[in-house]
């Protein structure tokens, strides 16, 4: 049992490296060459710890995307999103990590990641990072 007197968090946060994408299964969309689609993709129960506490993060996480060449096998997401468990990383951070990491796996022609997170101190956060594929172009 740790010292009261300690300052010291007695548990591990995990820096955001240990986040991997190898877990990420991408899967071909068949149907490319007939028509756009959009996928909305939601995780009512992501959490994630804060940086500078510990203390645990809660919030629902949706990706909105249009799929060019790939789409994101859901499970594999899953495993993903569950790496995050006891990784110290602030909303603003996290949002746009999931982004970048999403689309280097699927090359999506748009995605959209929204992170609403619940309140701690009365504060809630509500971050939102999007990708165009003409941004990639730029």
């Amino acid at each position: 049992m740790a010292n009261p007197s300690d300052k010291s968090k007695p548990y591990l946060i995990e820096k955001p490296d240990t986040v991997s994408t190898d877990l990420l299964d991408p899967i071909e969309y068949a149907y490319r060459e007939s028509r756009d689609i959009e996928i909305t993709i939601r995780q009512p129960e992501f959490t994630s710890v804060c940086p500078m506490t510990g203390l645990p993060d809660f919030g629902t996480l949706t990706i909105t995307y249009v799929p060019d060449r790939k789409i994101v096998e859901l499970k594999s997401l899953k495993f993903y999103f569950l790496q995050y468990r006891n990784v110290g990383i602030f909303y603003e951070h996290l949002v746009n990590r999931i982004l970048e990491d999403l689309i280097a796996v699927l090359s999506p022609k748009q995605m959209e990641v929204r992170g609403n997170f619940t309140s701690r101190g009365g504060i809630t956060s509500e971050v939102v990072a999007q990708f165009t594929q003409d941004q990639s172009k730029e």
